[in-house]
């Protein structure tokens, strides 16, 4: 079994990093958070238009035709850059979510738009904090019209299709919702990672129409759940990789005593342990990334487990980058804080890595049987 990429997405990732190298520094990241801007317009369009967007949506609909593959490489080099785009929201949920249970006439509608950039998707399951459920979910949608609060909602301010839980006389169902329509609110909510800003969305008897079955939304939402786990898996890989470079090349060009703090063993210990944290990230998410590519039984469990890896990689990576940055490290002026506000923020978009702990174990617990 080959868990290698070939040397074609290769090549492909290197065009993504070559070009988000060029049009996203690390300062498009900290303009997004020091500004009212939900996300970088311009290099959203660029992500567009090279086909970033529609990477799994087939050329019939106006995608690229690639990949889950290919879209897991592309998903690591956003996150390496940190770059200020809801492309989480719009390609791994509700692209995703149009293309697994979308009608004929939806996605002929809608993926084009999504693949095309012109139209900002989003995924809106909570409705207040702590952990969502489907006994958590109040909105409701009956005769095509929704009406509820979900909050916080991923990307919402930029978005303007959402993709809702709501509960219907079947039980809960997905609704695709236009945000632009009558009876829909939104407003921003303050976050920890202003560069991906979060909102809140009113629906008072707002125009919807069911994506899939009746009653079968909540089924839905966990396989999406657990598809974007993968996806967000390498978004957090590429961040702590790249924090982790950061870090090691602020310790090998910072002295004390005469030589580079990198240097002495109590430097090296921890630079090495966040090495082995993203190694075994690694490994879990190309693991996921096979499960997900073939839509192999496994991906429940690889999903779990490359979300969970992926989380303590990240995190672990962003606040030794703070520590191993020394008195400076915590300061506005360095970059520390946008990779320990990039890790908070995907440690909780899909839920916590301990409400997937908890999945891993049910989900292994029940293959025990």
């Amino acid at each position: 079994m080959n868990f290698d990429f070939s040397e074609d997405q290769k090549l492909l990732q290197k065009t993504v990093r070559d070009y988000l190298e060029e049009h996203s520094p690390l300062a498009v990241c900290r303009d997004v958070l020091e500004s009212d801007k939900p996300y970088a317009p311009d290099l959203w369009k660029g992500a567009a238009e090279l086909g970033w967007l529609g990477a799994v949506i087939p050329e019939e609909h106006g995608g690229a035709g690639f990949g889950h593959l290919e879209l897991c490489l592309i998903a690591e080099e956003v996150g390496r850059a940190l770059a200020p785009i809801p492309f989480s929201s719009s390609v791994y949920l509700a692209s995703e979510a149009v293309l697994r249970a979308g009608s004929e006439t939806q996605q002929q509608a809608l993926l084009p738009k999504l693949a095309s950039g012109e139209r900002i998707g989003t995924l809106a399951l909570a409705e207040k904090p702590g952990i969502v459920s489907e006994a958590s979910v109040q909105a409701r949608f009956e005769n095509g019209a929704l009406t509820g609060t979900k909050v916080p909602v991923p990307d919402g301010m930029a978005a303007g299709l959402a993709v809702v839980a709501a509960r219907t006389p079947e039980g809960v169902s997905l609704v695709l919702a236009d945000l632009s329509a009558d009876g829909v609110k939104r407003e921003p909510v303050d976050s920890f990672d202003g560069a991906r800003p979060q909102a809140t969305l009113s629906f008072e008897n707002a125009p919807a129409e069911l994506l899939g079955g009746a009653g079968q939304g909540w089924a839905l939402a966990e396989a999406l759940l657990d598809r974007a786990a993968v996806l967000m898996a390498f978004e957090q890989l590429g961040a702590a990789e790249r924090a982790f470079e950061i870090t090691k090349e602020f310790t090998l060009g910072r002295y004390a005593f005469g030589r580079p703090v990198a240097s002495f063993q109590a430097i090296k210990h921890r630079l090495a342990d966040i090495w082995v944290a993203i190694e075994l990230a690694r490994s879990n998410a190309y693991y996921g990334a096979w499960a997900l590519s073939g839509d192999e039984p496994e991906l429940p469990v690889a999903a779990a487990g490359a979300r969970i890896s992926a989380t303590d990689a990240l995190e672990l990576a962003a606040v030794e980058m703070v520590q191993l940055h020394g008195g400076v490290g915590f300061t506005w002026e360095y970059d520390c804080h946008l990779f320990y506000r990039r890790a908070k923020a995907l440690g909780l978009a899909l839920g916590s890595a301990r409400e997937w702990r908890d999945k891993l174990v049910r989900r292994l617990d029940a293959q025990s049987k």
